[in-house]
């Protein structure tokens, strides 16, 4: 069968707490069902991102997959992203995240690299004077401490698009909400949302 996400996808984050010791405290029961949950869906999301990876080719690199769990806690949401093989030093990168509400894949910039990145913050926010506003009237558009259930505004929706401190970075993307997951092949749109981004990605390299 061929990998695909669907609204279960979204349901296994539906928990009261993601900590193994809060876990303990209250449901230890429960414990080894979310560690195989949690296994199986990890399995079936790799299995889609790398689908997304054979879609895309050259020049990108092969995809970084956050694991399902980092010891002491599951994750609230699942996490990877694809950057070009000749920019895997850089914190720009093209995301794909699906928690309890959506999939969600976006142009983004990844703080936790910051520090290690040949690039700035201020030439990933180069993308911003790269964007085509007619092609880009549908995505949505976010500052990045935005919180990732939120609900935001499309570019057709947002009349001036201005960072409000020299920290401040948007994010570009597009949803598939928890209910519409499974009636397309989530790879074959993850992958084509990815490549009407690369122009975006593009800008945010000198």
């Amino acid at each position: 069968m061929t990998p695909n996400l669907s609204p279960a996808s979204c349901d296994l984050f539906d928990l009261p707490c993601y900590q193994f010791a809060q876990l303990k405290k209250y449901a230890p029961e429960a414990i080894p069902q979310i560690k195989a949950d949690y296994k199986t869906a990890w399995e079936n999301w790799r299995a889609v991102i790398n689908r997304v990876s054979e879609r895309l080719g050259e020049p990108f690199a092969a995809p970084h997959i956050e694991r399902w769990c980092n010891g002491w806690q599951v994750r609230a949401h699942f996490f990877a992203y694809y950057k070009y093989r000749d920019w895997q030093d850089t914190a720009a990168i093209l995301s794909v995240l699906l928690n309890q509400r959506r999939l969600t894949v976006s142009l983004d910039w990844h703080c936790y690299k910051a520090g290690i990145s040949t690039t700035t913050l201020a030439h990933y926010n180069h993308w911003l004077d790269a964007l085509d506003r007619e092609h880009y009237a549908a995505y949505d558009l976010w500052h990045g401490d935005e919180d990732e259930y939120a609900d935001y505004p499309t570019v057709a929706q947002t009349a001036n698009i201005r960072l409000r401190n020299a920290d401040d970075y948007y994010n570009i993307g597009k949803h598939i909400e928890r209910d519409q997951l499974g009636r397309e092949d989530s790879a074959t749109w993850i992958a084509a949302t990815i490549r009407d981004l690369q122009p975006l990605y593009e800008a945010c390299h000198p």
